[in-house]
């Protein structure tokens, strides 16, 4: 079990604990398969078993956690056309947002770009696919539609997960960022036909290359589970 950063007490407790090991998962620090106890949990995040309990709960009912038997839950594994599924929905949604947008006559600041490329090169990805959402979100709420935003981040946290345990080549988040700036530019010179297809493209591009190094990830993992 890895050392956790501990967290203080406060009302929110239970979130408190789902949201850090929610952090834990997207970023891999609770790798596919690890056992979650109550015991080794609230112990490295200085809590009671309580708020644990149902926070393990809690993610299991996101789909983060499954049943491991008598041995009580574990972290899901990585499933690729679960995945490729919540992309199918996200292409919509995007494609939607950018036309919108563009349709509005939104000028989003070209200088989310800038920082979403020296995030892109730098060495973690959490800043990465932070500034990926941000940029996103930035549609969303220029879109002037809210339920497009909240429709899209009911799956992001599975998206982040993926990205997080496959995207680590800084030349492949570059890539992405030259996508972000052709959308960005189409959404402010409000051709809406243009941001549309950029975005819904960009979507599906995502999601070919997310399966595909997923499908390597898992492939290598099991790898190495033989060997070890």
């Amino acid at each position: 079990m890895p050392s956790l950063a501990q967290i203080a007490f406060a009302p929110d407790l239970t979130e408190q604990v789902h949201q850090r090991l929610l952090d834990a998962i997207c970023d891999g620090e609770l790798g596919p398969g690890m056992r979650l106890t109550q015991e080794e949990l609230a112990v490295s995040l200085n809590v009671s078993r309580q708020p644990v309990l149902q926070a393990l709960r809690q993610l299991k009912r996101e789909g983060f956690a499954i049943e491991a038997g008598r041995r009580g839950l574990q972290v899901a594994p990585l499933n690729t056309r679960a995945i490729l599924h919540l992309y199918q929905v996200r292409s919509a949604l995007d494609a939607l947002a950018a036309r919108q947008a563009a349709e509005a006559g939104a000028k989003l600041d070209p200088k989310i770009i800038g920082e979403g490329r020296k995030a892109a090169v730098g060495k973690r990805m959490g800043p990465a696919i932070d500034a990926d959402l941000k940029f996103h979100d930035s549609i969303y709420a220029a879109s002037g539609n809210p339920l497009i935003a909240e429709a899209a981040h009911h799956h992001w946290r599975h998206i982040r997960r993926a990205m997080g345990a496959v995207l680590q080549s800084a030349g492949v988040r570059a890539a992405v960022w030259d996508e972000h700036d052709a959308i960005l530019k189409a959404i402010n010179r409000q051709d809406a036909a243009l941001a549309e297809r950029l975005a819904r493209t960009h979507a599906e591009n995502a999601s070919r290359n997310l399966a595909y190094r997923l499908d390597e990830h898992v492939r290598g993992a099991r790898t190495a589970g033989r060997q070890g």
